[in-house]
Parts: C-alpha cells; structure tokens; sequence
C-alpha cells in the first residue's frame, strides 16, 4: 500500500510539473521576445527605417520530480525556436551540468528528458545552456540561453534521531511535569516544500509515567511521587514521524533510558528490636563485642548513618563506632570489665541518618533505637599486683639479706588460686636482688653503691600456683639512697705557678672541690692547712665560702736556684654527717717573669744558661753540630759502597749451584743416585776460608776422625758432621746444596709405595712381602699384615 501510495504521488507531480511548464512556456511567449534571423521592416518617422526584433525561442523554469522509477525517460520539457519550420534544419543542443549524462534532449523536436532517478537530497536543481544551430554548417542561429532545472521533492525520507539511544536522570518523587531530556530528529526532505520534514513527536512506550511534547521532543515526568526503591530504571520509545504526523508519513524511533536518582526520602529501620552479645571479661579496651546494623533503602550519602549510645548502665564501660563501610554500628569495649564485679549491661542504641534533605522532614524522624543486652562471661585471669609500679628506697653499703621492700599480687578469680613471684634476671644480670617466692620480700644479696648506680629497675612477675600460664608483671624502681662514703677531692689536677717577684699576700691560684656524694653529703666543702704547716712560712690558704679557696704567697723573695718546686698539702672537709675530708697536695712551681707578672720560664737549668750564653750563641752551637752529624753519615755511605765483597768465590767453587735431577733417589740402598763428593767443602778440607772483611783471631783445625771420606754413603754421618763443622767455625759461611728427585729410583726393591695405582679394594692387596723388607718396615707389616694374622687366631 505504500509503494502504491508513493507511485501516485510520483503521477501526480508529474502531471503538475507539466502544466506549469506549459504555462510558464505561454506566460514567457506572452511576455518576452528575443532578436530573430527574421525581421519586419516598418517606416517610421521621416522615412526611416525601424526594425523590431521578433522573439525567437522561450521556455520557463523546468521541474523534474525526484526518485521517479516509471519504465520510461522522464520529459523534462521542450526547446522550440520560431524560425523553426519543421524541415529538420534546426539542430538543438544541450550543455551545462548532467548534459548528455542525466539529461538528453531530441536535436530535431528539442525535446529533453531525465534518463536517471534523480535525488533532491543529494543535489537540488542543475543548471543548463541551450543553443539552436543549423544542422548542416553548425552555425548558431539563436544566442545560447542558460536555463534551470528544480528537482521537486518528495517525502522519501524518515525522520532520524541524532543517537539511537538517550539516557537521563531524574531525581525520585520530582513533581509531574518536571523536565527529563530533549530529544532531536531530522529530516532530510524538503523543509520548504509540503509537510515533508514537519515532524511531530510522540511516546510510543512509558506511558503513563513520562510524556512528550509534539513539537519540541522534551520528556516530562507524567506521574507524581515516582518512588526510586520501588523502581528504578524506565524504557520510554519516542517517535518522531513527517508531514505533521498525518497519515502516510514517514517516522523513526529512538529509545531513551530514564533512571530515577535517590533522594533521602528513607528513614534508618533496626530489623530488630533487642540485640544479644556477649564479652569476656579479659578483653582489654577497643576489643569488639558486636555489631549492630539499621537497614536504610536510600542510597549514597542519602542512606549514611551514624550510631551512639544514648541510654544505659554501660554507657561509661562501652563505646560504639561506626563502620562507613559496611553501614554498622561497631560495640567495643571502653574500660576494663570484671566479671566478680558486675555480669551484664543494658545500652540503648540509636541510629540516625547522617544528610536530611529539608523537602521531605515530613517523613521523619530520620531515625531509630534498639536496645542492646551484653553479658559478660568469667575468664581465668591472669595475677592483678595491688600496684602498677613500685618504688622502693635503700641505703647503699647497706649488709647483704637487708629488705627492700615487698610486692603483692592476688588472683582476681573467685578461686582466689595462690601465688608465687620470682625477679626477671633479664633486668638484674648482676644478681644485686631476690625475692621470697612466697610472700614478694625483696632483698639485697650484696652491698650497692649509688656511686655505680644511682637505680635499679627490675621486673617481678607473679604466677598462679597451679596454673603456670597465668603471670603477671610489675616494674619495680629501687633507689639507692646516698651516705656520705667518698671524701671531697680537687676538682682539678692543679699545677701552681709563683713569680719569683711575687709580693706578700699575693693570690696567684684558686682552687676547688669533687666530691661523689649526692648534694646532701657534698658540700659545703672546707679548705684547711694541716696542723703541723698551719704556720707554713711561705704560703697561706684561705677559705672563700663558696666551695673553692685561694692560695696567697706569705713571704717574698722566691729564688729558683735555691728551691724551684713546692708541695703544699691541702685538707678538704665536706659537709656530710659524719663529715669525712682528704688531703690533697699542690704542686707550686717557681717561675721567673717579667714586671708586669707575665710568665717568663720555669725551668732552673735555663735561668743558669741563660746567665753565660745568649739565645743566638746557642742556636750557632746547635747548628754546628748538626751540620758535622750530616758530614759524618755522607761519609760512612760513600764507604759502605766502595767497599769489595765479603768473601772470594772462586769459578771452580760449585757449592752455591743448584743441581736439578729430574729423578727420584732410589732410597738407602741407591748409592749411584750422585756423588756425595759434591756437598764436600774441599776447602774445609784442607784448611778454612779466608774472609776479607775480618782478621780471623785463630786457625780452625778439623777434628780427626769427624770428617767422612769423600766416597763414604753414609748420608747422616755426613751432615751430623757438617752441622757440627758450621756451628763450630766462625770464619766459614753456610754453604747450601738443593737435590730434587723426580722419581723413584729402579734400585729399589719396595717399588713404587704411591696409592694412585693401588687397587681398589683391600682383598687385592698382598702386604706379606713387608715382613722381607727388615726392621725399617716392620711397623708396616704389622699394621697391614696384622688381618691376616688375626683371622689366623680367630
């Protein structure tokens, strides 16, 4: 029915295109002329000759409709000049944008035609020049004209939506009418002509909870009080359709996803109204007990909520958080529990939305409550000290076994179990300390001194009797106490200096005092001479009151030549009780200055020097000296090198040569293995070495009888006799021989005793030759024949 629809409305518009051509054609032949090859001759004014052009060729503007399919070309128009008789010698031609390809026209009748489906949409109108010329010398007989064709549309395009698919939001339980999303569809088609792009929007699905309005595609909300927990999510379909949505027109369709938002229209329910915990009594501050949780159907901040305690006997004992995460109210533990003491608590908990939103306080409260029931349960506890820490004082030096002091611990249980306390050494290594396992008497086992350490931090645990597991732990500070045990000394290793110049009741040092002891037993401390020097004729002490003292000169006239050194003993007192004092020497040293009191030198052996030579004699002396040193050691190096080897070696003289033999000896019985001439000393035979750089004192004379003959194979009489030779010559250096063996010598009857070559295992191994070898090898034969003569008495 709609091709049939579309091809009479294709018929239709052909039919009004050709009669607005034909009219157009007698409007234009009505109304305008053009020059022509035939002209009338008329007489005008004066005789003279006027010529009026003839019109010649007209047309109008030509339509063609668009998307015509018929089996035949379409006629666009036709082309007809006046000077056109119809005996074929006019010649029409056609040129300009489609000529020859979309249009085609008759040369002979001037007929043009459309050979293609032509569409408005994708180009509009085609302009086009057309010329009649003779047919046989092709020339022009009328200008050429530019003329237009207009492709007529049709309504052959649907509306379509910029996207397929729309989604928006909209907060739940907006008001009806409230504005969701605009939706927008084109149309290709004509806007200017007909109804073919008016389009008129309407909702297809989603009724009755949105609408649309035809003109501009805005979706409204159509319902009130939407709720977002009851449904969340909307399809609406929206059409779009052409020619002012009457029938026959086209349409097109888009689908638009409509979420609805949460707003916090939702207050906070318990599920429940009492909830049932339970907590040892063990569990220490912040350990959980439970969890609470308020259902809250909102969303996002919109379903947030916060938990507390509000009412209840454990307000003060139990706290409550809350987990954002999971939306639950957190119970922990806020002080210590007991379960002797109190076996259960009541709170009242409430939980309330953190965002209200003001449109909808008429819902409220935003809020709930539920009461929370805990009971604690009994748990073997650990010992409980009646302290958290201890703090004991002594006196030092006081006798091993004295008290200190006495820590007490308890079983909270009601089996009240009892109790047994021992020291961790870890905080006593040096053992200064015990404690009475039954009673937590602390006592010392040897004398403290607060000089070495002022504290002592121990620990002390306390563990049930018959359950070793359950301990507890103290710390105990015990603080030794001070006595006055450490006499005052000086503060200082002092070194006193006095000018020989010094004048009477001169100060030229103060002194002061250390003393071990605590304040209390220190200061203040008293500077005194001793009985015996209280009348000391050359100085005096005196006491400032302010723990340091000065000392004065007596006399003047101090002479280093007579005396240079004084010791002046010191007695120090402090101020404990009972007071205890020391005697300190200082040292003075008499000192030669200048007017002002400047210190000059010290030294006596310098004041007398100083009375015979000047500094500039002394630094000549010194130089000389020096300068022969120098002289001296230059010499004795030029003489050392000049100086002829120690001892003349003759060329014949082969006993330094190392002679390499790439063979091993063949034992005591090789006596061709090489000469033992060669280590002879055949200077030492007949006499001893001369030496240049010493004058031997005495000739020595071998002994008879020690020296072997040059042939003798006897190896150790050789070098026993040679070692007694070195020892006992001072004249003769050490000679020395070096005698490699490569292999062992063919000789031999033991062959080879390597055990690179020896067999694997013991049972192919026969050692009953050894006992042929002599005493030499009699301990190997007893140890590797020893087998077969103890399975012989086995």
């Amino acid at each position: 029915p709609k091709m049939k629809e579309v091809h009479c409305l294709h018929a239709a518009l052909l039919c009004l295109g050709v009669l607005c051509y034909s009219h157009g054609l007698t409007t234009e032949r009505l109304n305008h002329s053009r020059p022509s090859l035939h002209r009338h001759h008329e007489k005008g004014k004066e005789g003279q000759v006027l010529h009026r052009s003839k019109r010649g060729w007209v047309w109008n503007q030509f339509f063609v409709i668009e998307e015509y399919t018929g089996p035949d070309p379409v006629l666009v128009g036709r082309l007809h000049s006046d000077i056109d008789s119809g005996d074929g010698n006019i010649k029409y031609i056609l040129s300009g944008e489609g000529a020859g390809i979309i249009f085609v026209i008759d040369d002979k009748s001037g007929n043009i035609h459309a050979t293609k489906t032509l569409d408005r949409e994708e180009r509009a109108q085609y302009t086009l020049t057309a010329q009649a010329v003779d047919r046989n010398t092709n020339r022009p007989l009328e200008p050429p004209s530019e003329f237009i064709v207009k492709v007529q549309d049709i309504n052959d395009n649907p509306p379509e939506f910029l996207h397929e698919n729309y989604h928006a939001n909209v907060p739940e339980r907006s008001n009806v009418g409230t504005s969701v999303i605009q939706v927008t569809a084109s149309d290709a088609d004509d806007p200017t002509y007909g109804n073919s792009a008016k389009l008129v929007y309407s909702i297809l699905e989603g009724q009755p909870y949105f609408s649309v309005e035809a003109q501009t595609g805005i979706i409204r909300t159509a319902l009130p009080n939407m709720d977002r927990e009851a449904k969340e999510e909307y399809h609406v379909v929206i059409q779009a359709k052409d020619m002012g949505g009457h029938m026959g027109g086209l349409s097109g369709t888009t689908k638009v996803t409509i979420t609805l938002t949460d707003v916090n229209d939702n207050p906070p329910k318990f599920p429940q109204s009492v909830y049932q915990m339970s907590v040892s009594e063990a569990a220490v501050p912040g350990e959980e007990v439970g969890r609470v949780k308020a259902k809250d159907p909102d969303i996002g901040e919109n379903g947030l909520v916060a938990y507390s305690i509000i009412d209840g006997d454990g307000m003060d004992t139990f706290e409550i958080t809350t987990d954002y995460e999971t939306q639950e109210g957190v119970v922990k533990v806020k002080k210590t529990l007991d379960y002797e003491t109190k076996k259960s608590y009541s709170l009242k908990v409430e939980a309330a939305n953190v965002h209200i939103d003001p449109k909808f306080i008429s819902n409220g409260p935003f809020k709930d409550t539920v009461t929370v029931k805990i009971a604690v349960e009994d748990a073997d506890e650990s010992p409980v000290f009646l302290k958290p820490s201890y703090i004991f004082e002594i006196q030092e030096n006081a006798a091993s076994g004295t008290v200190v002091g006495k820590v007490h611990a308890k079983d909270p249980d009601a089996a009240n179990s009892a109790i047994r306390y021992s020291i961790d050494r870890h905080t006593d290594l040096e053992r200064y300390f015990v404690i009475n396992a039954e009673d937590g008497n602390i006592k010392t086992i040897k004398a403290l001194d607060r000089e070495e350490m002022a504290w002592h931090n121990i620990s002390v645990f306390a563990v049930e009797v018959h359950k070793q597991h359950q301990e507890a732990k103290v710390p105990v500070a015990i603080k030794v106490v001070d006595v006055n045990d450490n006499a005052p000394k000086f503060a200082a290793a002092y070194e006193a200096f006095v000018c020989e110049n010094a004048r009477s009741n001169q100060q030229f040092i103060t002194i002061s005092a250390d003393d071990k002891d605590d304040s209390a037993n220190g200061p203040r401390f008293i500077f005194t001479l001793p009985p015996e020097i209280i009348h000391n004729p050359n100085f005096t002490l005196r006491d400032n009151r302010d723990n340091t003292a000065s000392v004065l000169v007596r006399r003047e006239g101090f002479s280093r030549q007579k005396q240079d050194l004084y010791l002046l003993p010191i007695v120090i007192s402090d101020g404990g009780v009972p007071p205890l004092s020391s005697t300190n020497t200082l040292t003075i040293r008499v000192c030669g200055c200048d007017g002002s009191g400047s210190l000059l030198s010290c030294n006596a052996e310098a004041y007398v020097l100083n009375a015979g030579l000047s500094t500039g004699a002394l630094i000549a002396i010194l130089a000389c000296i020096v300068i022969l040193l120098v002289i001296v050691v230059l010499f004795v190096t030029l003489k050392r090198q000049k100086k002829e080897p120690l001892i003349v070696f003759e060329e014949e003289d082969v006993r330094e040569n190392i002679i390499t033999y790439d063979d091993e000896g063949g034992g005591e019985e090789d006596t061709e293995a090489f000469d033992i001439a060669t280590l002879q000393n055949p200077d030492g035979i007949n006499g001893f070495i001369p030496r240049k750089d010493i004058k031997p004192e005495y000739q020595y004379l071998p002994r008879p009888g020690l020296r072997p003959t040059p042939n003798s194979v006897d190896v150790d009489d050789f070098i026993n006799t040679r070692i007694q030779e070195a020892d006992n010559d001072p004249t003769a250096p050490p000679y020395d021989s070096i005698q490699i063996y490569g292999y062992e010598g063919r000789g031999s009857v033991a062959g080879s005793l390597s055990s690179l070559e020896s067999a694997t295992t013991d049972s192919d191994l026969d050692y009953d030759y050894l006992q042929n070898w002599g005493p030499r090898f009699k301990k190997l034969a007893d140890l590797y024949g020893s087998k077969d003569t103890f399975d012989d008495d086995s």
